[in-house]
């Protein structure tokens, strides 16, 4: 814990060189707000308020801030250019020098977040509401389980690097399926019956659906945390055999 707590402040100061692309990214994830607009004006025939629609969308907004990932571009450039080699030399895992990496993005975005939800609310003050103390517990431990899941798939995926050369390109399709899947696009309830039920078994809906269910108030099932633990299990258990699979096949010699 001290070594991650180190690699925390450390990444963190580095962050800080780069506020001006942080905010960058900021503006890159308000879609949220743009479909937003676009459901309110279609509430009446949705099943939900405009209101209801604007936290929604806030609130999936904050969530996708929280849990965004990017490791596989950076493992990807690791093991192309062998910076990955000296890494396996130090007494600590790649994995939690990645996640402090993460840690720190978030911790150094999260002034901006603020500032972007409290000039939401000025421009809408209708929207808004303050949630459940308890609510608001497990929300931040749905978060930090998703955190981890979404990392855990891209991480895994970045495994692919130990094959092949762009490894990325596979993220582009996740994430063209997680836009779609996990509700950052729409509310999952609006979705067909026979799309809701496929879509159940996936761990898409439980990366944004879930979360923005448990702060908005809205109802959720507690069977839904255990299959978000369960994917989160699977992924931990087939990133551990291909990090070991791939470490018999990389032979860089780094910079």
């Amino acid at each position: 814990m001290r070594k991650f707590y180190t690699l925390t402040k450390v990444f963190y100061a580095y962050m800080l060189e780069y506020r001006a692309e942080i905010v960058i990214w900021m503006l890159a994830g308000i879609l949220p707000f743009i479909l937003m607009g676009v459901w309110m004006k279609v509430a009446q025939s949705g099943g939900m308020e405009p209101v209801e629609f604007a936290r929604y969308f806030l609130s999936v907004f904050i969530t996708h801030e929280l849990v965004v990932v990017w490791v596989i571009w950076e493992f990807e450039s690791h093991v192309i250019n062998g910076r990955l080699s000296p890494y396996l030399l130090q007494p600590l895992d790649p994995f939690w020098r990645y996640v402090a990496l993460h840690v720190s993005e978030r911790i150094s975005r999260f002034p901006f977040m603020v500032l972007l939800v409290l000039l939401f609310f000025m421009l809408y003050p209708k929207a808004f509401w303050i949630p459940d103390a308890g609510r608001v517990m497990l929300y931040i431990l749905t978060i930090i389980l998703v955190f981890f899941l979404r990392f855990l798939i891209q991480y895994t995926v970045s495994f692919l690097a130990f094959w092949v050369e762009k490894v990325s390109q596979f993220e582009n399709l996740m994430f063209a399926i997680y836009m779609f899947l996990s509700g950052y696009f729409a509310p999952i309830s609006m979705f067909p019956d026979t799309i809701r039920n496929f879509v159940r078994f996936t761990p898409f809906p439980y990366m944004i659906h879930l979360p923005v269910s448990i702060i908005t108030g809205k109802d959720f099932n507690l069977l839904d945390l255990m299959i978000l633990v369960i994917w989160l299990i699977l992924f931990w258990i087939l990133n551990r055999i291909l990090w070991r699979m791939g470490l018999k096949r990389y032979s860089a010699m780094g910079a």
